[in-house]
């Protein structure tokens, strides 16, 4: 009797798995917005509105064609021309500074 009872117990939590699985998550409105780059962020990533997620693609697709990722310390993007205006003018920012620099080309 007890086993029978083991047995369902462990269903039900299957079941509760599953449906936990089953549930998406939906993604944020906000990031999906379409935002307007600047001029100087627009020569990086062309000037058609587009969201925030696209946004981040494309710079990141920028500096791994250019090869701008520093050698030693991947975290760090050396700058060119381009980038440069849009970093604010430093030659060199962390990838998490990145963003807080490129959210200010952003309209």
């Amino acid at each position: 009797m007890a086993t029978k009872k083991k047995a369902a117990k462990k269903v039900v939590k299957k079941a509760a798995k599953v449906v936990k699985k089953a549930a998406k998550r939906k993604p944020n409105a906000a990031f999906m917005k379409p935002m307007t780059p600047s001029a100087a962020l627009g020569a990086v990533i062309g000037a058609a509105a587009q969201p925030r997620t696209e946004v981040t693609k494309k710079i990141w697709a920028y500096i791994k064609k250019n090869k701008l990722q520093d050698e030693k310390n991947r975290r760090n993007i050396n700058a060119d021309d381009k980038l440069k205006e849009v970093f604010g003018g430093k030659k060199q920012v962390s990838m998490f500074e990145m963003t807080k620099l490129v959210s200010k080309h952003l309209k």
